[in-house]
C-alpha cells in the first residue's frame, strides 16, 4: 500500500487556534477543579467567568450580590481566592483570558501577585483581560464608574502592561455583547472601532507612553468578536474588521509595521441566536458560526470559544462543555481546512460584501467622531439608542415571521426529546448553600489576613494610598497591587475608587427609542392598545402605569428594554430606570409611581430569591393588586415556585412573542383589580 501524497495546493498544517471553554462557578476550588479537568480535555487556554459581584466590585455579602454569588462565574474576593483558582496551574505556561472589565486592573494585580508567588517571570505571562467598559455601558451592564475614570484605568493598565507584561494583551475590544444587544454588523465594526480609537487617543494623550512605542501598544489591542448564524455576513465582517483596523492605525497612528498593525482577534459564537424551543438546534447554529470564523484564514480567530447547546436554559454541565470543545477540534484535527491558503481569496461575491461593510462602517466611525467620539456617545445616549432600536426591528422581524428561526416560529413540531426529558438534570445547577459558605470564608479572611500564615500588612493604609493616587494623576496600578498583596478585598478595591471617582448609571435608550412595530389597524399590538386604553378606561384612570425592573446585577438588559419600549407602544405609561436595584428600590418606586404591574426581568439565576423578595414587600406594603410578572432564563421547576409564591406570569426565551406578552400583562391587571376578561382578541 503506497503512503497518500499530499493533494495539489495543500502544504503543511497551520497551528489551530487557542481552543477555550468559558468557565466558572461557585467557589475558586470547585472552578479550578473543572479548569484542570479541562486542560486535561484538550483545551489550549483558560478564560475565567467571574461572579457578578467580583464583576461589579463588591463583596459577597453586600446587599445587592444577593442570590448572584457564584451564579453565573466564580467569585473572586482576594488574593488568597485566586491561590486556590489556580492552584497547581503553572501560570507562566498559561494563556488566561479573563471577561472582567470595571474590574479589570483589581483581577490583573491579583493574578500578577499569585504568579508571582509561583515564582513566574510576570514578563512571560500570556493572556487577555477584557477590559473594554463602552460595550459595559450599552449592553452588559457590568460598569461601576463615570466614562472618564474608566478610560483612566484602561489607560493607565495598557501602559503598565506595555512596559511590565509585554506579551499581556490588557485590553480585549469587545463586539460581542454589542450584537447580543441588537447590533448589526455596520454597528458592531463601527462602535467597536470607536472604541478601539478613543483608548489609543487616550493612551497616546496620556503622556505615559513615548511615542515610538505606540505600535508596541497597538500589538497589544485585541478584540473579541460574535459569529451569528448568518454565516456570509459574519465571515465577511471579519474581512471587514481587519482591514478597518490595519487602516486607522495606519492613517491615524502612524504605524507601519504590518506585524502590529494586524488585528488580533477572538471569538465566542452567538449566543442569542440560541434558542430554549429544541435546544439540539442549536448545535447545528454553533458549528456554522464557528465556521464563519475559521475557514477564511486571512480572518481566522486566534482563538475561540464555542457556548454548549443548552445555555439558553440554564448553567451548561462539564458535559456540554466538553461537548463544545469537541466541536472545534473534529475541525481542527479531523478535517483539512488547516492545510489550505485561504479559500475565499478571489471570490467578487466576498470582495463586494467586504466591501460595503467597510465603507458603511467609515460613515458610522466619521459620525460618533463628529459627536466627540465614543464616549461622548455614550454619554449622551446615542450608542444605546441605536442599539434598542436595532434590536426592536429585529425582535419585528421574528414576531412577523419574516425571519425564520427554526423551532421557535417555523417548523415548531417536534418528537419528544430525550436531551431535556429530565430538565432538572439538563443543566448545572449552583447550590444554594455555596454563597452562604462563601460569604463565611470572605468573613473569616476579613477576621485573619493579618495573621498566621497570611501575614499580609493591614490593608487601610494601601487603600488610603490608592485614594490619593486616584485625586492625583499617576498610574493606579501600582497602587493596586499594593492593596493586592496587602489582603484588600474586591468591595474594598472598588469602594476606595467609588468615593473618589462616584459611580455612573449609564442612558437606558428606551425613551429615545423609535417605534419598531408599527400600530396599524386590524393588527396585533392594535388589539393589545385597544385593550390597554379599555382597561385604563375601567379602572378611571388616565393610563396605564407599568414598572420594568432589573434587580439584582444582571446587567443584561436587552429583554426588559424590549418589553419597556413594546408596552410604550401598546400604550402604557412605562417606569423603567434601568439596571442594578434592590426589591426595596423597585417597590418604592412601584408605589411612588402608582403602578399598575411590575414586570422583572433576571437572567443571572438569582431569580429565586430576588422575586419572591419583591412579592413580600408589595405584601407588606398592602400592594397585592399589583401583579408581579417575572421573565428571564428561568428552569420549568423554579417557574412552578415562583407562581406558587404569587407571581401573575413567567416568562422565558421561548416567549419570542412580546406584543403578546404585553397582551398578557393586561389580562392579568384585569384579574388582579376583578375586571372582567376582555372579549378583544390579541
Amino acid at each position: 500500500m503506497t503512503e497518500r501524497q499530499p493533494a495539489e495546493g495543500k502544504r503543511e498544517k497551520d497551528r489551530p487556534w487557542l481552543m477555550r471553554t468559558y468557565a466558572g462557578h461557585s467557589t475558586a476550588e470547585a472552578s479550578n477543579e473543572l479548569y484542570r479537568r479541562n486542560l486535561a480535555k484538550g483545551q489550549t487556554g483558560l478564560s475565567v467567568a467571574f461572579d457578578l459581584p467580583t464583576q461589579t466590585g463588591y463583596d459577597s455579602d453586600h446587599i445587592l450580590a444577593r442570590g448572584e454569588v457564584g451564579r453565573v462565574g466564580v467569585p473572586i474576593a482576594h488574593v488568597g481566592d485566586m491561590r486556590r483558582l489556580f492552584q497547581d496551574i503553572p501560570l507562566e505556561q498559561m494563556n488566561t483570558s479573563m471577561t472582567i472589565n470595571a474590574t479589570a486592573m483589581w483581577l490583573l494585580a491579583l493574578y500578577q501577585v499569585v504568579a508571582e508567588e509561583q515564582g513566574a517571570d510576570i514578563t512571560k505571562l500570556q493572556g487577555t483581560t477584557q477590559n473594554d467598559i463602552v460595550k459595559e455601558y450599552l449592553s452588559r451592564g457590568t460598569h461601576v464608574f463615570p466614562p472618564g475614570p474608566s478610560l483612566r484605568l484602561t489607560t493607565d493598565m495598557i501602559a503598565y502592561t506595555v512596559s511590565h507584561m509585554p506579551k499581556w494583551n490588557p485590553i480585549n475590544i469587545c463586539s460581542y455583547h454589542l450584537q447580543e444587544a441588537g447590533a448589526t454588523p455596520v454597528q458592531e465594526i463601527a462602535y467597536a472601532m470607536s472604541t478601539a480609537i478613543a483608548v489609543l487617543d487616550a493612551v497616546r494623550d496620556s503622556g505615559q507612553v513615548p511615542q515610538e512605542r505606540m505600535g508596541d501598544v497597538v500589538a497589544r489591542i485585541s478584540f473579541f468578536v460574535n459569529a451569528g448564524v448568518r454565516f456570509v455576513e459574519e465571515m465577511c465582517k471579519m474581512r471587514a474588521f481587519g482591514r478597518i483596523w490595519d487602516r486607522i492605525t495606519r492613517e491615524r497612528y502612524g504605524i507601519e509595521n504590518p506585524k502590529q498593525r494586524r488585528f488580533r482577534y477572538g471569538v465566542q459564537v452567538n449566543s442569542l441566536g440560541l434558542t430554549e424551543a429544541q435546544p439540539e438546534n442549536n448545535v447545528q447554529r454553533i458549528v456554522l458560526e464557528m465556521l464563519a470564523v475559521t475557514l477564511s484564514k486571512d480572518a481566522r480567530a486566534r482563538a475561540v470559544q464555542l457556548p454548549a447547546w443548552n445555555e439558553a436554559l440554564g448553567l451548561p454541565r462539564p458535559w456540554d462543555q466538553q461537548w463544545s470543545l469537541r466541536i472545534q477540534q473534529v475541525l481542527a484535527y479531523e478535517s483539512d481546512l488547516l492545510e489550505y491558503e485561504d479559500i475565499f481569496e478571489g471570490s467578487k461575491v466576498i470582495e463586494a460584501k467586504v466591501e460595503q461593510l467597510v465603507e458603511a462602517s467609515f460613515a458610522e466611525i466619521d459620525r460618533i467622531q463628529e459627536m466627540g467620539g465614543a464616549m461622548a456617545a455614550v454619554e449622551s445616549g446615542y450608542l444605546k439608542s441605536q442599539l434598542v432600536a436595532s434590536h426592536a426591528e429585529r425582535r419585528g422581524r421574528i414576531e412577523s415571521g419574516q425571519e425564520k428561526i427554526i423551532g421557535v416560529n417555523a417548523f415548531e413540531g417536534t418528537e419528544p426529546n430525550p436531551l431535556t426529558a429530565d430538565l432538572d438534570t439538563a443543566i448545572q445547577t449552583v447550590d444554594p448553600a455555596v454563597e452562604a459558605r462563601v460569604i463565611a470564608a470572605l468573613q473569616q479572611w476579613r477576621d485573619s489576613r493579618y495573621q498566621p500564615p497570611f501575614n499580609h500588612p493591614r490593608p487601610c493604609k494601601a487603600l488610603e494610598r490608592l485614594k490619593e493616587a486616584a485625586r492625583g494623576s499617576e498610574n493606579l496600578m501600582e497602587a493596586t497591587l499594593e492593596c493586592a498583596r496587602a489582603g484588600a478585598t474586591t468591595g474594598e478595591w472598588a469602594g476606595a475608587l467609588r468615593e473618589v471617582f462616584g459611580e455612573f448609571r449609564a442612558p437606558t435608550g428606551v425613551s429615545s427609542a423609535p417605534v419598531a412595530v408599527p400600530v396599524e389597524e386590524g393588527s396585533t399590538l392594535a388589539l393589545v392598545r385597544r385593550k390597554v386604553d379599555l382597561t385604563a378606561e375601567d379602572m378611571g384612570v388616565g393610563k396605564l402605569r407599568f414598572l420594568v425592573g432589573k434587580p439584582g446585577l444582571d446587567g443584561h438588559s436587552n429583554g426588559a428594554e424590549q418589553i419597556a419600549v413594546r408596552a410604550r407602544d401598546a400604550g402604557f405609561e412605562v417606569v423603567y430606570q434601568g439596571i442594578r436595584l434592590t426589591p426595596e428600590q423597585i417597590v418604592d418606586a412601584a408605589l411612588a409611581e402608582d403602578v399598575h404591574a411590575v414586570g422583572l426581568s433576571i437572567l443571572s439565576g438569582s431569580h429565586a430569591q430576588l422575586v419572591p423578595d419583591v412579592l413580600e414587600r408589595l405584601r407588606v406594603a398592602g400592594a397585592t393588586d399589583i401583579p408581579v410578572i417575572a421573565g428571564g432564563i428561568i428552569p420549568n421547576g423554579d417557574a412552578e415556585q415562583l407562581r406558587e409564591a404569587g407571581v401573575a406570569a413567567v416568562f422565558t426565551p421561548k416567549d419570542f412573542d412580546i406584543t403578546g406578552i404585553i397582551g398578557r400583562i393586561v389580562d392579568e391587571i384585569r384579574k388582579a383589580n376583578k375586571l372582567d376578561p376582555l372579549e378583544v382578541p390579541a
